[in-house]
Order: C-alpha cells, then sequence, then structure tokens
C-alpha cells in the first residue's frame, strides 16, 4: 500500500516521465516553418492562443492531501474541465488567464469524527466529501524548458512549468457514516465559499500540427482555506488536477507560434540563406569582373600619364599645362588664396544636461504672488548654472503665469520671475549674454485655467537649453 505521499509523486512524476520519454525521441522537422527576421520582435510570430482542456481531480498531492482524505482511490477521482487564454511574451515566457469547473473528492477508511467549520462535532463522523468547484479564475506565468533546442531544427515536445494566483467559488459537502450529507456553509450561511488560490504546475506541449498543441498537464493547487474539503483540520487545504487538452494559436497561419518555434534553428536558416546569398553573389562577380580587370591594366597605364607635373593625371586635368610649382586643386587648376575660416564649435545638448535642466524646472518654487526665489530651490539652480560655465550653453528662460489677476500684473510677475533665475544664475558665474528671460504672462497657457491644476501646470518658467 502507497502513502499517501507516494501516491500523489506518482501522478506528478507520471506527467513528468512522459515529457522525458516524449522529449528523447525529438526527430528534425520536416514541416516547412515560415521565415521571420531574427531580433526584429514578435510581429512575425503568432503569440495569442487559446485551450480547452479536460481531466481529473484528486485530494492528494507531493505536499500531501487533506488530513482525514488521504486514501486514494480510482473511485474518488473527480471530473474537471476549463479553458485558458495564453499571450506569449518571449520565446520562453508567456501570461495564461485560466478558467476551471469541475468536483473534487475524497474518503476515509472509516467514518471519522471530525468538527465542522464552526468547531462543531459532525454526529456519526464523517465518512467522505466532494466539492463542486463553481467557477474558478487564475493568472499564471507559464515558463518553456524546451524551446531553445541546439541539437534539432525543431522540438516537437515542449517542456514548461508554471505558477500563478486566482480566485475560485466553491460548494463543499461532507457524507457522514449513514450517508446523509452536510452542505458546509460559510460563517455568513452561504453554501458558496469565494477564496484566493495559488495554482503551481508542470506539464509539456506536444506539436501535433502548425499552431496546433496537445496539453498535458499536472497543477497542485493551494486553497486559502481550511474547509475546502468540509472539515476544518487546522490546515489549509490543497488538490491536485491532471489535464488533458488542446492548444490553439490565433492569426495567420503562416506565421510561427512564438511558443513553440526554435529561435536557435530560426536564426541558423536566417544565416544559411544570407550565406548561400554572398556565396552567388561572388562568383557571379568573379567571372563579371575578370575580362573587365585585363582591360583595366592597359587602361591603368595611360591614367597615370602627367604631362605638367601638377600631380593631377591627363586625364582628369581641365587647366593643363599649370606652370611649374603651382599649387592646383583636383581637377588640376590652380587653388585661389586660402581664407580663415571660422568653425564654430558644434553645440551638442546630452540627455545627462537636460535632466539638470528638468531637475530644475521641478524643484523650482517662488513666493506667493512674488518674483523671489525660495532657498529650496537653489541646490538645482546652481547645477543649471554650473552647466552653463562648463558647457559655454545658451539659455532661454520664459515665465508663464495663469489667468487669476489682470493681464499687466501676470506679465509683469512672470518677467520679473525669469529675470530673477538669470540674476541668480549670472551670480553662480554664468553669462549673462547667454541668458535670454522673457515674461509671457497667461498668454500661453499649456492647460486649462478653469481648474486649479490646471492654473498650477500654467504658473510655470520654462527653460530651453541650446
Amino acid at each position: 500500500m502507497f502513502t499517501t505521499l507516494g501516491k500523489s509523486l506518482m501522478m506528478a512524476s507520471s506527467v513528468l516521465a512522459l515529457t522525458g520519454t516524449a522529449y528523447a525521441q525529438e526527430k528534425d522537422s520536416t514541416q516547412k516553418v515560415t521565415r521571420v527576421t531574427p531580433f526584429n520582435g514578435v510581429k512575425d510570430y503568432r503569440t495569442w492562443s487559446i485551450g480547452v482542456w479536460g481531466g481529473g481531480s484528486a485530494a492528494i498531492s507531493p505536499f500531501g492531501g487533506p488530513y482525514y482524505f488521504n486514501n486514494f482511490d480510482f473511485k474518488n477521482v473527480g471530473f474537471v474541465y476549463g479553458a485558458y487564454v495564453k499571450k506569449q511574451i518571449f520565446h520562453n515566457f508567456g501570461l495564461q488567464a485560466d478558467f476551471m469547473r469541475g468536483q473534487v473528492k475524497g474518503a476515509t477508511k472509516a467514518a471519522q469524527t471530525l468538527t465542522d467549520i464552526h468547531g462543531n462535532a459532525v454526529a456519526g463522523g464523517i465518512k467522505s466529501f466532494k466539492t463542486d468547484i463553481d467557477w474558478s479564475a487564475s493568472l499564471s506565468g507559464v515558463f518553456s524548458l524546451g524551446s531553445i533546442n541546439w541539437i534539432n531544427k525543431q522540438s516537437f515536445v515542449i517542456p514548461y512549468v508554471s505558477a500563478g494566483a486566482g480566485v475560485m467559488g466553491f460548494k463543499p459537502v461532507v457524507t457522514a457514516a449513514d450517508g446523509a450529507e452536510t452542505a458546509v456553509m460559510t460563517s455568513g450561511g452561504k453554501a458558496r465559499h469565494t477564496e484566493m488560490f495559488i495554482p503551481v504546475g508542470v506539464g509539456a506541449k506536444f506539436v501535433v500540427a502548425p499552431g496546433v498543441n496537445i496539453d498535458l498537464g499536472y497543477n497542485v493547487n493551494f486553497v486559502d482555506s481550511k474547509v475546502f474539503d468540509g472539515v476544518n483540520s487546522g490546515n489549509k487545504d490543497k488538490f491536485s488536477t491532471a489535464r488533458l487538452g488542446l492548444e490553439f494559436a490565433l492569426g495567420k497561419k503562416r506565421k510561427p507560434q512564438l511558443a513553440v518555434v526554435n529561435p536557435a534553428a530560426q536564426l541558423a536558416m536566417d544565416l544559411q540563406d544570407k550565406n548561400a546569398a554572398l556565396k552567388n553573389s561572388l562568383a557571379e562577380s568573379d567571372s563579371r569582373n575578370q575580362s573587365a580587370i585585363n582591360q583595366l591594366k592597359g587602361e591603368i597605364a595611360d591614367m597615370k600619364k602627367d604631362t605638367d607635373g601638377d600631380g593631377v593625371p591627363d586625364y582628369l586635368d581641365k587647366c593643363p599645362n599649370t606652370p611649374a610649382g603651382t599649387k592646383v586643386d583636383g581637377a588640376g587648376c590652380p587653388l585661389p588664396t586660402p581664407q580663415v575660416q571660422v568653425v564654430k564649435e558644434k553645440i551638442i545638448v546630452t540627455e545627462a544636461d537636460k535632466k539638470v535642466v528638468k531637475d530644475a524646472i521641478d524643484n523650482l518654487e517662488f513666493d506667493l504672488g512674488k518674483a523671489t526665489i525660495r532657498p529650496t530651490s537653489f541646490s538645482s539652480l546652481d547645477k543649471v548654472a554650473a552647466l552653463l560655465v562648463e558647457k559655454n550653453f545658451s539659455l532661454k528662460l520664459a515665465g508663464h503665469t495663469d489667468n487669476t489677476g489682470s493681464a499687466a500684473t501676470n506679465l509683469r510677475l512672470s518677467k520679473g520671475r525669469a529675470e530673477a533665475i538669470k540674476a541668480y544664475l549670472v551670480s553662480k558665474g554664468a553669462n549673462a549674454s547667454r541668458i535670454e528671460a522673457t515674461g509671457y504672462g497667461a498668454a500661453q497657457p499649456i492647460a486649462s485655467n478653469k481648474t486649479a491644476e490646471g492654473r498650477q501646470q500654467n504658473r510655470r518658467v520654462e527653460f530651453t537649453l541650446y
């Protein structure tokens, strides 16, 4: 007789054994795979898929089961079924939304005197339980373990592991030794319990056709409830499910499914195509150029002739017979008298420079209704001043206000605040001739003045570094 743990481990290992056996029997794919461009995102793949499945459930797992219902028997296997929607993010990772319904059952060898959710002893003792899962929804991350294969071009079997979280609604019912059934109610007197659960699973996808996979999986579901099995044993319950289903990739059939395609093979095929094209191109070039090479050898000798000795061959010399010693351009004509040219320094504003200015804008504060800069703004303004001194940048300051008050007052206040910032930067060593301070009052709002939030955005000083 197996122990509960041994039997539950047997269920999990059966799935992994099937996966390992099939994976060892991979062959090179003869199926035509649509070529994609490596390192070009997922637009060349099908990333969405749907699946349907059915299977069995049991009140045991590799991590133990309900304390009183650990007697595994095929009579106590429940039926579960569901569907899922999956979005593949990378070759080996995707997000999967699962939906499940069904029933979980369990029985003891002999009736046990147990307590219900309220701590009351159940008359006659409990012989078995069955819990109907009315609905469940969960979101899991799925990690594929065999999509990248450096041995074969295509993997027919792709093992995976998954973990996530979800919510389920269930109705537990216990059966006494005399056959009487009792629904286990919530503390609020309701038959349906709604609790969180964590599904953790292993499995494998079997590629049977382009965009069609058989999905074989095993899950352990950790339920945040002590009465999922109808009995409050003091521990939170768990159950396992084994399922068999079909997965269908969505999208254009000519595109491969991201979850099953081998990126190493895709890259190899792309390199093979480019290598073959390059070889053909080189062969054609050799045949075309060989005849031209002999002709060029004779022409090169004529092209080297330079009658006037100015360094420009006769066939390029537009000014033949130039006097000896005259400096000429590439066409053999005398060069004009050189003039000194002033090269204007190219000023480059980096992302780091922009961040210094942005921090100054974000930290800029004035006294209410005044052009007085608050001391909390000095530190970030000091960094702007240092930037102007170090890189010789120019800076435009544009003051703006909301529409509160008269236009003249707003124009004066916006101009004064811009001038106050300029004066502060100059006091820290910045070149005054490279700083322009302008006020626009309320003439250029960036948000609605009808709300306090909009007016707050309109009261600003814009920094433009160039």
